[in-house]
């Protein structure tokens, strides 16, 4: 009896809750709840077992796509030794730490060096390549502010990075995405169509992420000129792989640096094929003028004057030591070395000669993505996984990829690949038509789920999960206390 005052309290938040719930649904048709229901379900059993799975080191047998570039353990520890000497140090304070900012001007320098950039050519180091494209839409936004434009916007193949969205969203401006061509190509037509006088960026990729394709940069860069609009290209993921093609004996098709005119900034991360550590970035202007419109300068503030070229006010300076660290470890030799081994490596695959898949477009680095038109090509993502294998998937259209590093070039590595590839498409082309499952189940209908407000709640619902915690699991330290006896 003491509890049914609880009980009938709980039971009206109860009823309240469920007809709140009912009065929600009936905005959706019965598929969308289906579609809802089977998607939080799924999403739900994948989330539980990411949460509380062991940590995985099967990068390090390199069967991780991308995400880890190097993993040397003793060049790690060169990186551990130039972090920990300038670990409390932060180039917000040049006049405190003026070393540390000799060593950020050299990053860019060598950077600008290494793109063909000319006398005035200039940049930052940021801490990755959202922040890198951030920064560049910022600039030309203020820019194009200053022109009298209300709304810039930016106009971009529909394969550019999403960090062109997140600049939109962030900066209040406009995002058009231009269609591809059957290569996965920007198409110029498609892109000069889209140009208008609120046009404040024109964008290419140098590769881009989901195919590994390289725009046409030399046709954008045309339209950048005759319309008197910037240029940047994206080369955050293959920036330095691509300026040491040619000397590797694997000349690129076309130019995609300062050389062509037009091109006012680029874009290139340091911490993939430049083996720094996560958390750097470089973006590159051909000219100073630019860079200026990134800055930020309050001139108000009772603690002073207060001045930042990029978002961050305070910075790692430990991740800019051993930054320059990496660079200067491998050196041009070293760099040309590497991108030998890993573009042989993926070319050495010839993933185009297996019956059943085709490879989208023409990459020439190291991003191969994949298709089928006899089954579901989340299942080869789903049977490579069961043998160890990480896979990114893809949608619109339904694709995978498998990003080659300097991991994959370790021996035995290809080979197993190539091996455990044929082996799974030989196996589901048995049964070419079954359901798929796992991941590749919750993808698929990803990608075919109409109402992408549901697809944004649901990705909301994964990130929050990627805070929780369970402090009874085993072997598990709260705040970093030790462990009990």
């Amino acid at each position: 009896k003491d509890f049914e005052p609880y009980l009938e309290i709980l039971e009206a938040y109860s009823t309240k809750a469920k007809n709140y719930v009912n009065g929600y649904c009936t905005k959706y048709e019965p598929w969308q709840l289906i579609a809802w229901s089977v998607l939080c379900t799924l999403l739900i059993v994948w989330v539980y077992e990411l949460i509380f799975q062991p940590e995985n080191i099967f990068w390090q047998e390199g069967k991780a796509s991308g995400a880890v570039y190097n993993g040397e353990p003793k060049f790690t520890e060169l990186l551990v030794q130039a972090y920990g000497e300038f670990a409390w140090s932060n180039p917000l304070h040049p006049d405190i730490f003026p070393g540390l900012r000799k060593l950020e001007a050299e990053i860019v320098r060598m950077t600008c060096s290494l793109f063909n950039g000319g006398p005035d050519c200039c940049g930052c180091v940021t801490s990755g390549g959202t922040e890198s494209i951030l920064m560049a839409c910022k600039a030309y936004r203020d820019l194009a502010l200053e022109k009298g434009i209300k709304t810039p916007e930016i106009v971009a193949p529909q394969s550019a990075h999403a960090a062109f969205d997140k600049a939109a969203h962030y900066f209040g401006m406009k995002i058009i995405r231009v269609a591809q061509n059957k290569n996965m190509e920007v198409d110029v037509r498609a892109m000069r169509s889209a140009i208008s006088r609120n046009t404040a960026m024109l964008v290419c990729s140098a590769p881009q992420f989901p195919h590994g394709v390289i725009d046409p940069i030399p046709e954008v860069a045309k339209l950048a000129v005759k319309y008197k609009i910037p240029l940047h290209v994206d080369a955050c993921l293959g920036g330095f792989l691509i300026v040491f093609m040619e000397k590797a004996g694997y000349p690129l098709k076309k130019p995609f640096d300062f050389r062509v005119k037009g091109v006012t900034s680029i874009s290139a991360d340091t911490h993939k094929y430049g083996y720094a550590p996560k958390g750097s970035s470089v973006l590159l202007y051909s000219d100073e003028k630019y860079r200026r419109y990134q800055f930020y300068v309050g001139t108000e503030w009772q603690g002073g004057i207060y001045a930042s070229p990029c978002i961050a006010g305070s910075r790692p300076g430990g991740i800019i030591a051993a930054c320059w660290a990496a660079l200067m470890h491998f050196g041009e030799n070293g760099y040309v070395e590497a991108t030998k081994q890993i573009i042989k490596t993926a070319r050495y695959l010839k993933l185009e000669t297996i019956k059943s898949i085709f490879i989208f477009g023409d990459p020439q680095l190291s991003v191969i993505a994949l298709g089928s038109h006899d089954f579901d090509i989340y299942r080869l993502s789903n049977m490579m996984a069961a043998k160890g294998w990480n896979f990114n998937y893809l949608q619109f259209p339904k694709s995978i990829h498998f990003c080659i590093t300097l991991v994959h070039t370790r021996k035995r590595v290809a080979t197993q690949f190539l091996k455990d590839i044929r082996e799974s498409v030989t196996q589901i082309m048995k049964n070419p038509k079954a359901k798929t499952t796992g991941m590749g189940a919750i993808y698929g209908m990803a990608q075919a789920t109409i109402d992408r407000n549901l697809v944004a709640e649901i990705s909301s619902v994964f990130l929050d999960s990627l805070y929780s915690t369970d402090p009874m699991t085993q072997g598990s330290q709260m705040n970093g206390s030790p462990k009990p006896r």
